[in-house]
């Protein structure tokens, strides 16, 4: 499988009582997870392929926007995140 071949997909989960947003998944690539990074205090993990390519973020809390970028470096990485990611899960800056 090529870890250069983008596969973007984003999913919410949400509380069943109250339709409050608890996590965002975004994938990027599909692949086998070598390495978790841990951001923001917990609320944002990603996970890397054996090569560091970017597969996935899984957004728990609020965020920054900058703690995004850094994660999504990349051109297309970071477009589709910035578009994707709801507005309730921005932390203030």
């Amino acid at each position: 499988m090529s870890t250069n071949k983008f596969c973007f997909r984003v999913s919410v989960e949400t509380r069943d009582e109250t339709g409050e947003m608890m996590a965002v998944y975004f994938q990027i690539r599909k692949g086998k997870t070598k390495t978790t990074k841990e951001y923001a205090d917990g609320n944002v993990f990603a996970d890397y392929d054996k090569h560091g390519q970017l597969l996935r973020i899984e957004m728990l809390g609020p965020c920054r926007e900058s703690v995004l970028d850094r994660i999504a470096k990349a051109a297309p990485e970071k477009r589709f995140v910035r578009g994707a990611v709801p507005r309730g899960m921005l932390a203030a800056t």
